[in-house]
């Protein structure tokens, strides 16, 4: 089944080349071949040949790209596996004019070995798991059990396709990349954490948890970071009212992989791992919409006081954002959205829910069936430029 991605890669190569950066299985291949067939020479990194020739021959770079019709783009797919080849990129941009497309699952290898970034001759966008706009007929509970990989979510067999993408994400982009030395260890730290999705991070915990040091801990969350599998969101910290916690949250990239690495076979709809599965899809949404519609300037965070009161996303300055999975919300579930209020920061609030009825409250907080929400996110109604 094609799926029409929301990235459009010919308008973000309009100007200049670009990375595009995405965890394994996000579709990076598939969107362009989708999008850049017949307008680009396509270097695939993971094929041994090329491999070789482009790690023994420093000019063969130039050699491929003489070799192009006139304009076409040049897309090297996984450059995380020959970082040297970005000096060769960067020479091409600055004397040639070439734009490249440079794709890669992991910035880790990229940035242990000091890779040229190409000094601003590059933009950075990213694919993320398919989003509610981009699937048409989307199914909530198969999303928050199966996450939205192309090839997991549209699969019959979703949860072996998850259950081996664990498998290879770790024996191919860790154990064969060298970043880390044994798989068990790694497998008992990748459980822990996952169980701690969407939580604030605590290093000591998690060390005597996992009964790793708290050193060891900090390198596994960067690796997760630099491989493009977690993301951190930070705390909103601006408010004078009320003293906010210091430390971020941890969110796995995928709901999927959440479950699958925590070891559950199943959500149940009654239990708080559906909440916090609801409550991350939510962020990924809102972390696809920021990114595809290039609004760098609205950092996404969260707030929390060390009093425990809480608002699960917030927008620049202008919205914040709570997140309940049941089917029936109150002014009860205000609570969190009014503490934050009283900081006069915020233009908007939502609380979004599975509660059907549309509701407002005050005069900048309304309630909002999850779908309708995205209907209006995607739409530019929640967000402006």
């Amino acid at each position: 089944m094609r799926v029409d991605r929301f990235i459009n890669l010919p308008n973000l190569l309009k100007h200049k080349s670009a990375f595009l950066f995405g965890a394994r299985l996000t579709g990076k291949s598939t969107v362009i071949e989708q999008q850049l067939h017949g307008k680009a020479t396509i270097v695939d990194l993971l094929d041994a040949d090329t491999y070789l020739q482009a790690s023994n021959d420093s000019r063969w770079l130039e050699a491929l790209v003489a070799s192009r019709p006139p304009h076409q783009l040049i897309v090297i797919d996984e450059v995380q596996r020959l970082p040297s080849l970005l000096n060769s990129v960067h020479q091409l941009i600055a004397r040639k004019q070439v734009r490249f497309l440079l794709t890669g699952s992991s910035v880790r290898k990229l940035r242990r070995d000091k890779a040229n970034f190409l000094g601003g001759r590059a933009g950075i966008a990213h694919l993320f798991p398919l989003t509610w706009r981009e699937i048409t007929h989307f199914n909530l509970e198969r999303y928050l059990t199966y996450g939205g990989m192309p090839s997991v979510y549209l699969s019959e067999q979703p949860q072996v396709e998850l259950s081996d993408y664990v498998l290879a994400y770790m024996r191919e982009e860790l154990l064969a990349e060298g970043f880390i030395r044994d798989l068990p260890p790694f497998r008992g730290f990748l459980q822990v954490i996952a169980q701690c999705n969407g939580e604030i991070l605590n290093f000591t915990k998690l060390a005597n948890d996992c009964q790793f040091s708290v050193r060891q801990v900090r390198t596994f969350v960067e690796i997760l970071q630099d491989t493009l599998v977690a993301a951190l969101l930070p705390p909103w910290r601006k408010g004078k009212k009320r003293k906010a916690v210091a430390t971020s949250k941890l969110y796995l990239f995928d709901t999927g992989i959440a479950r699958v690495a925590a070891g559950m076979q199943s959500i149940d709809r009654h239990s708080s791992s559906y909440g916090k599965s609801f409550e991350q899809f939510i962020w990924m949404e809102l972390r696809a919409y920021l990114a595809y519609r290039r609004l760098d300037l609205h950092e996404l965070n969260f707030w929390r006081t060390k009093h425990g009161q809480e608002v699960d996303f917030i927008v620049g300055d202008e919205i914040a954002i709570e997140v309940k999975a049941s089917n029936r919300v109150s002014e009860r579930d205000l609570k969190g959205l009014r503490a934050l209020a009283e900081e006069g920061a915020f233009r908007n609030f939502y609380l979004v829910s599975n509660d059907r009825t549309t509701r407002r409250y005050e005069e900048s907080c309304t309630m909002m069936y999850w779908e309708d929400f995205l209907t209006a996110l995607w739409n530019d109604k929640i967000i402006t430029n």
